[in-house]
């Protein structure tokens, strides 16, 4: 599934980007940490398929500037509105953790938690990517986000492995690389088993270094798969 993060400040504009969303997409991402007066209900009440809640730390790529209990409470305000995913990162203190995955198993399976590690310096060994990948489910994840910079081609590689590894778990992980030098792995992670991956809606709206836009993606998944016989 391709997932269209949406980064517009102001209500009108984050709805109508909803509205192009959808069309083109099969999740979209509402990053409340870029938003001004954040209106959940009015959001989420205005879906045509699949959201993803995101309110992204400053030092994990966001524009959150108020405290965690504020940004952690929005999350928990989400998911109680049955957004059908919230997004949390791992370094989040862990009893304001504790609090979203109760709020989030109190709807009884109707939104699901991400828990996500992003390094924006480096792709790290295979042993830490291991370990936050554990760290991830152990926080109670229901999908697990590992994403990293690329520094060389290899480490496209490195992250398609940690999909490998995780579907022969039967664990739902999301991971690949960010930057120029990371952009194979965006559109060949669906193929490996990550059950999204993400795109802009269009040039100049990527969320994250290396965003193929939503176009370019299916284009891209499309020969992927023709080529591998899918």
């Amino acid at each position: 599934m391709i997932c269209i993060p949406i980064m517009a400040e102001t209500q009108e504009a984050v709805l109508a980007q909803m509205g192009q969303a959808f069309a083109l997409a099969d999740i979209v991402e509402l990053r409340i940490d870029r938003m001004r007066n954040v209106d959940l209900g009015r959001l989420i009440g205005a879906r045509r398929g699949k959201v993803i809640v995101t309110n992204r730390r400053r030092d994990e790529g966001g524009g959150f500037e108020g405290s965690e209990k504020e940004r952690v409470g929005l999350l928990r305000r989400a998911a109680l509105l049955d957004a059908d995913f919230v997004d949390v990162e791992l370094s989040t203190d862990d009893a304001l953790k504790g609090e979203l995955v109760r709020a989030v198993r109190n709807r009884r399976g109707r939104v699901q938690l991400i828990v996500s590690c992003h390094d924006f310096r480096k792709t790290p060994s295979g042993r830490t990517l291991d370990r936050l990948l554990g760290g991830c489910f152990e926080s109670g994840a229901d999908i697990a986000k590992i994403v990293t910079l690329a520094r060389k081609p290899e480490d496209n590689l490195r992250m398609l492995r940690v999909l490998t590894g995780a579907r022969e778990k039967g664990q739902a992980v999301i991971a690949f690389c960010m930057g120029e030098m990371g952009r194979p792995s965006r559109a060949l992670a669906p193929l490996f088993g990550s059950p999204m991956s993400y795109a802009a809606l269009a040039e100049g709206e990527a969320s994250a270094p290396g965003q193929w836009t939503v176009q370019e993606m299916r284009t891209l998944m499309k020969l992927l798969r023709h080529e591998a016989g899918m």
